[in-house]
Parts: structure tokens; sequence; C-alpha cells
């Protein structure tokens, strides 16, 4: 399937990657591509770039995308719709409970009670929402931009 086709959906779902555009996000598009020889699927990955004016979306959000009744430029044919899923923050579409690597939070909750806590653990009720360490070690906020030289004392924190 080729990365048209994938624009072409009128609805999508992606994963928002580091972008330079102004008023835009890039995504990337994870998509299964039968291979006739070895009749297996393989994925493959098409990015499209959608219309975010106020940069809502942050690197690592799961998206929803809407096709645009017409492109706003040659590359931007979607708009955000929702942000499904923001990065960090997984809840289950059917249950409404927050998911941690496969498992629900309650879940896990009832094993700590059962088998005890380490003072180490993890505590998902004390922890802040995302956005607390914005310019301290978060900097998917910033504006980026592309890098075309190394130097030896290189003082370009944003460049991608």
């Amino acid at each position: 399937m080729s990365a048209s086709k994938a624009a072409r959906a009128f609805i999508l779902l992606g994963e928002c990657v580091p972008c330079v555009k102004q008023n835009a996000s890039r995504f990337q598009i994870k998509r299964l591509e039968l291979d006739p020889h070895l009749l297996m699927y393989f994925r493959k990955d098409n990015y499209v770039y959608a219309h975010d004016p106020g940069k809502k979306c942050k690197t690592g959000d799961i998206v929803l995308l809407e096709q645009l009744p017409e492109k706003l430029t040659k590359l931007i044919t979607h708009k955000v719709k929702e942000i499904v899923h923001p990065l960090g923050d997984v809840t289950c579409p059917f249950t409404q409970k927050k998911v941690v690597a496969g498992r629900y939070r309650d879940h896990v909750e009832a094993v700590i009670k059962v088998y005890g806590k380490f003072d180490t653990a993890f505590d998902y009720e004390k922890a802040a929402e995302r956005g607390w360490l914005e310019d301290k070690k978060d900097f998917s906020h910033a504006e980026i931009y592309r890098k075309y030289h190394e130097f030896e004392d290189d003082k370009q924190p944003y460049a991608v």
C-alpha cells in the first residue's frame, strides 16, 4: 500500500512524531501490507501531515485524523479531530479503566495488596499530570528546527 493510499483515507489513527512545519503536525500511520510471495503481513509506516494550528498534539500522542475536504497545501491533507490517548495515559475504550503495560491499574493494585508494595514502586495516584516537566526534561512543546551542521560546542537543544 503506498503512502498516497494512506493519505486518501477518510479517518486515520496515528502517532504524533516531531515536525518542523508551522501550523501542522506529522503523524506516523502504521499499516499491514501483504507480501504476496510469503502470504504474510508486514508492518509498513506511512507519514501524513495534519492541520494543527494550536500545536495541541505532542510527540507520542495517539490521535484521530480526519480528511480535509480540500488540501491546505501539497502535504497537509488531514486535520486533527481528537487526541485519543495522550502519551503515557492509555485508557481502555470498553471499560474506561486506565491501562499499564497491558494490565488494568486496579489489577496491578490488587496484586500489590497481596504481595506487598516496594518502597521504590511507582504510585499513579500521587503522580503529576503530563506537562509538569516542561522546560526541565520534557522539550516536546518547544519549537524544533532542522540541524544542518555539527559543531564541537553544539548548543542546539531543539534540533532534529
